[in-house]
């Protein structure tokens, strides 16, 4: 698709429109340590008040359920967006993910309760300054030394020094995973294949202590989602099921405890036609000094040949137009679309140019990444179908 000249493209988006997310009043780094403030774990604050303190505390994490979707969808969810509303007295609302609403950054942030700029774990595939590759962070390819990736404790680990019962109920597969160690580890990992009994092992662990805390996941919206599309029967099928597997956990609860339910982020179905997917691996504009690109297609990482960083920046505002919000790591940081802050160590990992969608397109890199560009759903930026996750509780 031939891009238009330089004077035919729109006014560029101000980074300052972006709407960041809401790091220490209600993102997802912000909901362990609340849970665990209220068990009164050294160090730990309550930065989303609301949260009445709890014994036993159960996090439900289902992968790829933003709150837009779970909204337009009641039929299917009948039990979620029950909770969504004061009908059974409990509480309901969305909160945001972080930037990018991606699931590597977010499990580190939901584990650490940290935001991306100090976990470091700010994107799909972000470079290494160490060896100057790209490095998948969900796949943790190529290898990297976990603890040097990501040195802070998670929540759990320190629940546990506390003398709170902590366990992890997901997938087999994912117990001895990097991304386990560095975001979600701590006291016990129990896996278990299917959803039901992930379920009643959950309802089990938050009754194992006198102070529980305790995290389950469930996968397959988020596949779904991928594959087929948000509002496909397969992804609806799938939010049929996981509603039960909710009410399922959520009738198991054991006295003086509460359960909660969100997710990593949101979705948004992108047409298949050069107006909606720009391939960046047929666009010589948008390639022209670029030596990396990172990211995922609604949510790009971009690293420059060195000294070409200005120009990268001004022709990717100017391809880009209205479509992306399109920043220096710089701009980006002071812009808070990391976190408050952004260790030094992870600086560097952020593109020297980071561009968010906000209309429903995607960059595609068709020949570098032929399995991600032919996704339906996709995710990343910082749109509310994309950044507003769940918030559900029910309390015994």
């Amino acid at each position: 698709m031939a891009q238009p000249t330089a004077w035919d493209h729109p006014e560029p988006l101000a980074v300052s429109s972006a709407p960041v997310p809401h790091y220490g009043t209600g993102s997802l780094a912000d909901l362990l340590p609340t849970l665990a403030a209220g068990m009164d774990v050294p160090g730990m604050s309550a930065a989303i008040p609301e949260l009445a303190p709890a014994d036993r505390n159960c996090v439900f994490l289902i992968d790829g359920l933003g709150w837009e979707q779970l909204r337009a969808h009641p039929d299917e969810a009948p039990f979620m967006n029950s909770l969504m509303g004061s009908s059974r007295g409990d509480t309901g609302r969305p909160i945001t993910t972080g930037y990018p609403a991606t699931t590597a950054t977010s499990l580190a942030s939901v584990g650490t309760g940290l935001p991306p700029g100090a976990h470091g774990l700010p994107g799909y595939t972000v470079r290494n300054p160490a060896t100057g590759e790209l490095m998948n962070q969900l796949r943790w390819q190529p290898w990297t030394e976990p603890r040097a990736w990501q040195p802070y404790p998670t929540v759990f680990q320190l629940a546990h020094a506390a003398g709170v019962h902590t366990a992890q109920v997901s997938s087999p597969t994912f117990e001895n995973t990097p991304l386990t160690k560095i975001a979600l580890s701590g006291g016990t990992f129990r896996g278990k294949l299917s959803g039901e009994d992930r379920m009643d092992l959950a309802a089990e662990q938050l009754a194992a202590g006198d102070r529980s805390l305790v995290y389950t996941y469930y996968a397959e919206v988020d596949g779904k989602g991928h594959r087929f599309g948000v509002d496909s029967d397969a992804w609806r099928g799938q939010l049929m099921y996981v509603d039960r597997l909710v009410q399922r956990l959520a009738e198991q609860l054991p006295p003086r405890a509460a359960l909660y339910v969100t997710a990593d982020h949101g979705m948004i179905d992108i047409p298949f036609d050069e107006q909606h997917r720009i391939d960046f691996d047929e666009d010589w504009e948008l390639r022209a000094g670029v030596a990396l690109l990172g990211g995922e297609g609604r949510a790009r990482h971009v690293y420059s040949v060195p000294g070409a960083e200005a120009d990268v920046l001004t022709c990717w505002r100017e391809v880009l137009g209205e479509q992306f919000w399109v920043a220096s790591r710089d701009e980006a940081i002071t812009a808070g679309w990391f976190g408050p802050t952004v260790d030094e160590r992870v600086y560097g990992r952020i593109g020297d140019v980071v561009a968010a969608a906000r209309d429903d397109v995607l960059i595609v890199a068709s020949e570098r990444e032929p399995r991600e560009s032919a996704m339906v759903g996709n995710h990343g930026s910082m749109t509310p179908a994309e950044q507003l996750v769940p918030l559900l509780q029910v309390r015994s």
